[in-house]
């Protein structure tokens, strides 16, 4: 965690706001390939989780930030608030129902599957507007476009952040959940929330006809940032790509998940301190690796540093 003296700089910055999913994580580690119908060695992991909230945690430790959910009236809920605000977030939340789960199988190589209940969080509604007072740029997961009554309250919040002067991001989060959505209805949520930046992986910019620019890429966003895994990340400016960015090697991958939250938690960050697209893309290559060798969208523990390094024995570096 850096030091008071660290964070100083980035209070002229303005607040990150971050609104969606706050969660239990439930972070399933095969260590073997999937045995249908039988056991599979693994370890199981619980962290807090949520795309939304990751991002918050992760920007934390770089601006000021603050999250916007709604958590169960339950002990879990309170055990996720009482986490995010230690990580320096923060926290504003409603509290009704039930605190949601996401269960996520990763394989030996890192990918994962994913098993969402949001639970309460997709009850999101009826935000106290003053919930974005001083906030400079308000952060959208996808995810949050999923279910009414928080997909209306996502385009309504961005609605309100722009007239306050703040700046918008989208990110698309899910291939699952764009084709659930429809590829038109997902685009015209994003541009419903005129976006300043929309950020996709390869697969989701492919599915929604982001890739390379062209008039789809324009009408989305002004900037469109496409990451493809260890190779370099586009930024399309205009429908046109102004800026390939090359991503350092990163050994010892163990674990996919919250890579893009800590992407776009690194981007935003220093985006919001006057980097440029190609140094903010830099920040969140630097972000993403550090969440890599560990469960779900955080460094590595005690807990999971044996894990780790065994991976990271069995993958070197070259």
């Amino acid at each position: 965690m850096p030091s008071p003296d660290e964070r100083e700089p980035a209070a002229s910055a303005g607040v990150l706001a971050v609104v969606g999913d706050l969660v239990e994580d439930v972070v399933v580690w095969a260590s073997e390939p999937v045995r249908a119908a039988t056991d599979t060695a693994a370890r199981v992991f619980r962290a807090r989780g949520g795309s939304a909230a990751n991002v918050a945690a992760l920007a934390a430790r770089l601006v000021p930030a603050r999250f916007i959910g709604r958590v169960g009236s339950d002990a879990a809920g309170e055990a996720l608030m009482t986490e995010l605000a230690a990580a320096g977030v923060d926290v504003r939340v409603q509290r009704e129902g039930r605190t949601g789960t996401v269960v996520l199988l990763v394989d030996p190589d890192g990918e994962r599957s994913m098993f969402p209940d949001r639970g309460a969080s997709a009850d999101l509604a009826h935000v106290d507007d003053r919930w974005l007072d001083g906030v400079a740029w308000l952060h959208v997961p996808a995810y949050g476009l999923e279910l009414e009554p928080m997909r209306g309250e996502c385009v309504r919040l961005a609605g309100v952040a722009h007239s306050a002067g703040a700046r918008v991001s989208v990110d698309a989060s899910s291939t699952g959940l764009l084709s659930a959505l429809g590829v038109g209805s997902a685009i015209g949520l994003i541009r419903a929330m005129r976006a300043d930046v929309c950020f996709a992986n390869e697969d989701e910019a492919a599915l929604l006809g982001l890739a390379g620019g062209g008039a789809v890429a324009a009408s989305v966003a002004p900037v469109v940032v496409v990451k493809h895994g260890p190779l370099p990340t586009d930024v399309i400016v205009a429908g046109e790509l102004a800026e390939r960015v090359d991503v350092a090697p990163v050994s010892g991958i163990r674990d996919l998940t919250g890579a893009g939250d800590a992407f776009a938690a690194g981007f935003l960050a220093a985006t919001l301190q006057g980097a440029d697209a190609a140094a903010a893309c830099l920040a969140g290559h630097a972000a993403a690796a550090s969440v890599l060798t560990s469960p779900g969208a955080h460094a590595p523990t005690a807990a999971t540093a044996p894990a780790a390094a065994e991976v990271a024995a069995r993958h070197p570096s070259t």
